[in-house]
């Protein structure tokens, strides 16, 4: 294999300790033909930009981009992937720690399985680098597709620092729509729309958990205390929790995101349905009596804890909210 491939990471106001380990362990890795493409979003603490400037002059292989202004954390990757020409792209955290062949094994398995997205597992670690969770796939439900799935049209498949993709991916995901809430997720769509997906059930890096997270790793237990905490724990507070942080942010949101960009009239008639779904359940207010929907949008390998959950989330709120109220 001699395939040039791109790692895109995105900084602002980055951990220092975290940045260096991570790009360290990019720097490391056992594949070679790489480039570190790094854009940092206008960070406010100089220390962040001296480092990433000691870094590329140290290595070759790192271009650095400074932003005048703060694009966003969508809007910093859609850079990034404009300025990258590989064949192959990988999506990076700042604050991960990549094993030393997670390049080398995720091309290694696209180019076997000739598939335009392959998305890998991990292990979850604390701020003090300490491992909290030994299989992200199974802690977090994570739904597993082999070629082409629904799943990937009603779900996010696979968080963005485990994935790699081709370049037809990511020129199908340009320019980013206004509609457009991850890039992870439309990657993941257009893929299952081109040649599709595939995953490596092994860890292949290690996904940092701490207070500053941006999207992903907490669990429902989790986000919803945050919530309580800061909204109360009302019935009324509950409705709007589920709508807003699940219902709207986590799957409406998606479903419309991937109509924008759908290029085939099935998944286009599936993405209507879904999207109607989706607004009947947030006009339930005690039950939703429509289940078999459930299962014909949302179910499927690895995900029979979530899929508990989200039924009663979505079609039992009043229970849910009992148990909201824990």
């Amino acid at each position: 294999m001699d395939k040039k491939i791109d790692i895109l990471l995105t900084t602002y106001n980055s951990n220092l300790d975290f940045l260096k380990e991570q790009i360290d362990s990019i720097l490391t890795q056992s594949y070679k033909n790489i480039s570190l493409l790094i854009s940092d979003d206008n960070s406010s603490n100089p220390k962040v930009i001296d480092l990433l400037k000691e870094y590329e002059k140290k290595d070759k292989r790192i271009k650095l981009y400074l932003q005048e202004k703060n694009l966003g954390y969508n809007k910093n990757f859609e850079f990034l992937l404009k300025c990258s020409g590989a064949d192959y792209i990988m999506f990076c955290d700042h604050d991960d720690i990549w094993n030393s062949d997670k390049v080398e094994k995720s091309l290694k398995k696209m180019l076997e399985e000739k598939v335009d997205l392959v998305y890998c597992n991990a292990e979850q670690i604390n701020e003090k680098g300490e491992i909290i969770q030994k299989n992200y796939f199974k802690y977090k439900n994570v739904p597993l597709i082999n070629k082409k799935s629904h799943l990937a049209i009603s779900r996010c498949i696979g968080i963005g620092c485990s994935q790699i993709i081709t370049k037809d991916v990511k020129n199908k995901m340009l320019p980013f729509l206004n509609s457009v809430i991850a890039h992870d997720w439309l990657a993941s769509f257009i893929a299952n729309e081109n040649k599709g997906i595939t995953y490596i059930k092994e860890p292949l890096f290690k996904y940092r958990l701490h207070t500053s997270n941006v999207f992903g790793g907490r669990s429902l237990a989790q986000n919803l205390s945050r919530w309580k905490e800061e909204n109360g724990t009302s019935y009324k507070s509950y409705l709007k929790y589920r709508k807003e942080k699940v219902i709207d942010k986590a799957y409406l949101d998606g479903a419309k995101m991937c109509l924008d960009y759908s290029k085939n009239e099935e998944d286009k008639g599936f993405l209507k349905k879904l999207i109607n779904y989706y607004e009947n359940l947030e006009k339930s207010k005690y039950i939703n009596f429509h289940i078999i929907r459930y299962f014909k949008f949302l179910a499927g390998k690895n995900l029979f804890k979530k899929m508990v959950k989200e039924i009663v989330i979505f079609h039992f709120p009043l229970i849910g909210y009992i148990i909201f109220r824990k």
